[in-house]
């Protein structure tokens, strides 16, 4: 069984930066995809980042630039590096993996999911 857990979550001022960490147990290589999601209040849960199986690299728009993702194979953990953070990515995050390769930022094809980590910006 896939089971992600992320860390890193906190609270930082507007320009800062945090970086996530999920450890994924099981087999993150084996994923087809892995990927950050997040949800403010109100809002749906949106897709990040994501890296599919054929080493492909996904970013929303919005975090283009700003958000890195990046994945170790042999401590099977997956990174989100945020920068220049703004009020707007206030939300809880979460890590996610799926078996099936292809749409790593659709956050509705996922199997596995970690139980979140909160990210507030303030102004």
């Amino acid at each position: 069984q896939v089971l992600p857990v992320a860390s890193g979550g906190g609270s930082v001022q507007t320009g800062g930066s945090l970086r996530l960490s999920c450890e994924v147990t099981g087999y993150i290589r084996n994923s087809g995809c892995v990927g950050w999601f997040r949800q403010a209040p109100g809002k749906e849960r949106e897709g990040v980042a994501g890296i599919g199986s054929d080493g492909s690299y996904s970013y929303a728009d919005s975090v283009k630039g700003r958000f890195t993702i990046s994945r170790d194979n042999a401590k099977n953990t997956l990174y989100l590096q945020m920068n220049s953070l703004s009020p707007d990515d206030t939300a809880m995050y979460y890590c996610a993996a799926k078996p099936r390769a292809g749409l790593c930022l659709r956050a509705s094809l996922y199997n596995y999911w970690g139980q979140g980590t909160q990210i507030t910006v303030s102004s």
